[in-house]
C-alpha cells in the first residue's frame, strides 16, 4: 500500500500550536508521509519565535491524501498571495481531505474553496467566512464532505483525531489519543467566549480589536468583485 501522504502548510507568523498539534497526531499515524510545505526549505519562524523546518517546497510537493492549512496571524499575507492560492486550489481538486485549523479556513476561503460549505475558524474570526459564501458553523470540528475544518488552536487535536478515524479506523485514533494522553481537564472554562468571565473576553476582544479590522478590511478586498453569498449564518 502506498503511504498516505499528508501536508501541512507552514508560512512565515503562523500559530504553532495549530501545526504542531495535527502534526504529533498524525506523525503517529501508521504508514502516514507527513511533509511540511512551505516556498522553500529555509527555517520558518512561527508567531511567537519558534523556528520550524520544512521539509518539501510547493513546487515539488507530491499527490496529497489531505492538506491542511494552519492559522495565525501569517495567514493575512496567504489570502493575497496569489502562489499560495493557485497551490491550493490545484491540491483541491486532487486530494481526499482538503482542511484547516483556525484561521487558516481564511485562507481556504480566499481562494475560493469554501463556497457553499460548512466551515468554522477561530471564534474571533468565523463569522467572516460568509464573505466568502461559506456558512460559518459552530463545533470544534466542522465536516462537509471531503472538507473538513477545525475550531482554534487546540481544536487541530480535536480534528486530526477525528481525520485519523477517517483515514484509518476509530481504533487507531483512540490509540494515538491514549498515547498522547490526551484528556484535556483545564483548570478554567474560559475557552470560549460564552465561557469565560465576561471581563476577560472584553479584555481579549478589546486586544484583538486592531487584528478584527484589518481582517475585515482584507476580507473585504479579498472579495470585492464577487457575487453576493447568499448565504445566512448557519
Amino acid at each position: 500500500m502506498p503511504p498516505l501522504r499528508i501536508g501541512l502548510l507552514l508560512f512565515p507568523d503562523l500559530t504553532q500550536l495549530d501545526l504542531t498539534g495535527p502534526f504529533e497526531v498524525f506523525a503517529k499515524l501508521p504508514g502516514a508521509d507527513v511533509r511540511l510545505l512551505w516556498k522553500t526549505l529555509e527555517p520558518v519562524r512561527a508567531e511567537t519565535g519558534m523556528r520550524i523546518l520544512p521539509d518539501t517546497t510547493l513546487a515539488d510537493c507530491p499527490r496529497l491524501d489531505v492538506l491542511v492549512v494552519p492559522g495565525g496571524p501569517g495567514v493575512a499575507a496567504l489570502m493575497e498571495d496569489p502562489d499560495i492560492l493557485d497551490f491550493l486550489r490545484h491540491q483541491a481538486g486532487q486530494v481526499r481531505y482538503l482542511s484547516s485549523v483556525c484561521t487558516g479556513s481564511l485562507v481556504l476561503g480566499a481562494a475560493g474553496l469554501l463556497r457553499g460549505k460548512h466551515a468554522t475558524s477561530h471564534w474571533s474570526a468565523k463569522d467572516l467566512l460568509a464573505q466568502f459564501g461559506a456558512i460559518p458553523t459552530e463545533g470544534r470540528v466542522v465536516r462537509d464532505g471531503s472538507l473538513m475544518t477545525g475550531g482554534g488552536v487546540t481544536a487541530g487535536i480535536d480534528f486530526a483525531l477525528t481525520m485519523v478515524a477517517e483515514l484509518a479506523s476509530p481504533a487507531v485514533a483512540q490509540g494515538i489519543q491514549l498515547v498522547i494522553e490526551y484528556a484535556p481537564a483545564p483548570p478554567f472554562d474560559a475557552g470560549s467566549p460564552d465561557t469565560a468571565p465576561a471581563e476577560v473576553a472584553a479584555a481579549i476582544r478589546a486586544r484583538g480589536a486592531n487584528m478584527r479590522a484589518m481582517r475585515e478590511a482584507l476580507v473585504a478586498r479579498v472579495t470585492a468583485g464577487w457575487p453576493s453569498p447568499g448565504i445566512s449564518n448557519g
